[in-house]
Formats: C-alpha cells, sequence, structure tokens
C-alpha cells in the first residue's frame, strides 16, 4: 500500500489529524495552482484551495479507490468548487495599479485580450456545470481528455464532444470574423 493509500486509511478509520495534514501538504500546491488559474487572484485561489481541501476532508469517508484513484476524485472536488466559486463571484476586477501592464503598443491588444476573456468566463458560468467543469479541467488544469474522463466519470468520446461543441458555440458567439 502506497504512503497516500496509508494517509487516507488513517483518516477515514481513525480521523488521523496529521495523515489528514499530510495529505493535504502531498497535494496543496498542485490544486493551488489550478485554483489560481481559476481565479487570478492569489487570496481567492488560496480561499478555493482550502474550501476544496474542506470539502475532501469530509467526503473522504465515502471515498472508494475501487471507483476512482484518488487524484481523480479529489480533482472532481476541484472542479465541482471552481464551478460553485465561478458562479458566486461572477466577473473578477483588478484594481488598475495591481495590474501588469504591457508595453503601450501591446496595451489595447492586452485589454481587449483581458475583456473577451471575461466575456468568454461569464458567458462559459452560465453553461451547465458538467460542461463547465470539462471546459476548466481542460483550460485551466491542463487535464487530458482521458483524465476528465476519469475526473468526471465519463467516457472519453463524451467530454471531447462537449468541449469541441462548447468551442464551436464561443467561435459563434465571440469571434468577429465568425
Amino acid at each position: 500500500m502506497d504512503q497516500e493509500q496509508k494517509w487516507i486509511r488513517a483518516i477515514q478509520r481513525r480521523g488521523s489529524r496529521r495523515a489528514a495534514e499530510e495529505l493535504v501538504d502531498a497535494y496543496y500546491d498542485e490544486i493551488y495552482r489550478f485554483a489560481c488559474r481559476q481565479t487570478g487572484d492569489r487570496e481567492d485561489a488560496m480561499d478555493l484551495t482550502q474550501n476544496i481541501f474542506l470539502a475532501v476532508l469530509r467526503a473522504l469517508s465515502s471515498y472508494d479507490r475501487r471507483r476512482a484513484g484518488f487524484r481523480t476524485w479529489l480533482y472532481r472536488i476541484a472542479a465541482n468548487k471552481a464551478v460553485d466559486a465561478r458562479r458566486r463571484a461572477g466577473p473578477a476586477t483588478v484594481p488598475i495599479d495591481e495590474l501588469d501592464l504591457p508595453a503601450a503598443e501591446d496595451f489595447a491588444m492586452a485589454v481587449q485580450d483581458r475583456e473577451l476573456l471575461e466575456r468568454i468566463e461569464s458567458y462559459v458560468s452560465g453553461l451547465d456545470p458538467g460542461i463547465q467543469a470539462v471546459f476548466r479541467l481542460h483550460l485551466y488544469g491542463e487535464k487530458s481528455f482521458p483524465e476528465i474522463a476519469a475526473i468526471l466519470d465519463q467516457s472519453e468520446s463524451a467530454v471531447k464532444s462537449q468541449y469541441y461543441r462548447l468551442l464551436g458555440r464561443l467561435r459563434k458567439e465571440f469571434d468577429p470574423n465568425g
């Protein structure tokens, strides 16, 4: 049995605080990076990361490694929490003095890109949570289609179909040349 499974077992059987800390430490940086890509803000990412791990530890008693690997199960919870957080937060705003502004010639393009990203995020946030999860895991979690399929307990072809259908909708909605 690997170390991860020992920690999980200790948490499930004895409620071991030390094992919970070890498990969180093992995945914290990875989940924080995922949360950062979701929120674009360090404090919001820390809050989201904390919410993800609280949910994981609360639900750990129902985790069954025969159904999914721990990382897969963890990302399923993380994706759902990211969708929930995005739904509550709405579009992100950053004070102008905190922006990392590009050179003057690139400024207009950067503003347009940021505005477009915010519009796309707003659009995607209004869609079915399952489609949002596919989008977020692929774009922000940098997960492959097979990984997303495992995380969401769907076939790879269903995940690809949802993702490419969404891309088509985004192109139709946001491409000025389309």
